[in-house]
């Protein structure tokens, strides 16, 4: 059982930063894919970003790329979303999730955090 924690979320005008943390505890942290996906009110939950255990490999969404990093601290046991340049349209409950594989899609993670909410007003 891996436990999820995200921090960091809150209200930031257009073109703003704002950088989550996900700070894990349980299983072994760095056995595991880490992943940020987001829901914003009356859309399906979707994918932004994932890093490999190691954190040489990422996956970003289209969306997001060039505007947001993702980040991993395995002696932390923390992974951070570092997000820049946001636009309202990035308003969204922000969740972290641990997996075993590189993907987009959200069934193969495992564990999920209860999520933290980034607003981006205009």
């Amino acid at each position: 059982q891996v436990q999820l924690v995200e921090s960091g979320g809150g209200l930031v005008q257009a073109g703003g930063s704002l950088r989550l943390s996900c700070a894990a505890s349980g299983r072994t942290f760095n056995n595991y894919v880490m992943g940020w996906f987001r829901q914003a009110p009356g859309k399906e939950r979707e994918f932004v970003v994932a890093i490999n255990w190691s954190g040489n490999m990422r996956k970003y969404a289209d969306s997001v790329k060039g505007r947001f990093t993702i980040s991993r601290d395995n002696a932390k046991n923390t992974v951070y979303l570092q997000m820049n340049s946001l636009r309202p349209e990035d308003t969204a409950v922000y969740y972290c999730a641990a997996g075993s594989s590189l993907v987009t899609t959200t069934d193969t993670y495992l564990y999920w955090g209860q999520g933290t909410q980034v607003t981006v007003s205009s």
